[in-house]
């Protein structure tokens, strides 16, 4: 297995431009754990997902350039994307080390439809040793964050410290060196940290640091926009049952994600998008 057996799919891309690069390898079987990870290190975007059928599943992993990660929400989009271009249009079940989801991938010209239903989603309130650390980090103060959204730590098939800012100008102004980053988030189990901005109740502008994954900065993450939604959704936040995301606007890779939820805590958060081929 070499680096140019991966097709490479961008996710979550904004009418053709944009989006989140992800490597995708499907096989017969999955390839050994140390191969997977040499191909995401050569790959060397942010996620490149393996996925091999396993009965009436298909059993995936996904592997960044430094290490395994749980769940990743671009990279099943585009798995998505590549499985209804190979087998068409439909759903599929996915089998991931923790949990079992779906996604469905449409084909749209050379485009594709996708999205996925994540795992189960909880939250809780974030130390407040945590939150000083990281607005340290970035460069923030407490009078940067929203008071609306307390910062909190979000799962959604990862863990992500969730902060909301109070201005775009502050979101726009995110920068942090990313050795001392990564040291924060693996010391506390973070994958990825969520910074975001509401600019309605419906619509958020986000940036999601990946400094555990070697990355400093992802430009559309569907696990992350899975926590902020299940979290949003936890505090009471007027959802409306959908919230848009736009991310990599700073980066200038502009991306839109569509988080759909429902009332009950605890519950899947459905995330969407499209894709196209790189």
């Amino acid at each position: 297995m070499q680096a140019k057996d991966i097709q490479r799919i961008a996710a979550f891309d904004d009418n053709g431009q944009g989006g989140n690069p992800a490597g995708v390898w499907v096989g017969a079987s999955l390839p050994p754990a140390a191969d997977m990870a040499r191909i995401a290190r050569a790959v060397g975007f942010s996620e490149t997902a393996f996925a091999a059928p396993e009965g009436e599943f298909w059993r995936v992993r996904y592997f960044s350039p430094e290490s395994e990660v749980p769940f990743c929400g671009h990279a099943t989009i585009a798995l998505g994307a590549a499985l209804a271009r190979a087998h068409g249009d439909g759903r599929y079940a996915l089998q991931l080390n923790a949990a079992a989801i779906m996604v469905e991938g449409r084909r749209d010209g050379e485009r594709v439809q996708a999205a996925l239903q994540s795992p189960p989603t909880h939250s809780r309130p974030a130390d407040a040793s945590l939150v000083d650390a990281a607005l340290v980090l970035f460069g923030y103060t407490r009078a940067d964050l929203d008071p609306r959204i307390p910062p909190a730590l979000a799962h959604g098939g990862a863990d992500h410290l969730v902060l909301a800012l109070s201005s775009r100008a502050a979101l726009a102004a995110m920068r942090y060196a990313l050795d001392t980053g990564r040291k924060l988030m693996l010391e506390h189990g973070l994958v990825t940290v969520v910074l975001a901005w509401s600019e309605h109740p419906q619509r958020f502008h986000t940036r999601n640091p990946f400094a555990s994954g070697g990355v400093y900065e992802d430009p559309a993450t569907g696990a992350g926009t899975a926590a902020l939604a299940g979290y949003l959704r936890d505090i009471g936040w007027p959802h409306g049952g959908r919230i848009e995301i736009v991310q990599g606007e700073d980066m200038g890779m502009r991306s839109l994600l569509t988080a759909e939820l429902g009332d009950g805590q605890g519950g899947s958060i459905r995330v969407s998008g499209t894709a196209r081929m790189l």
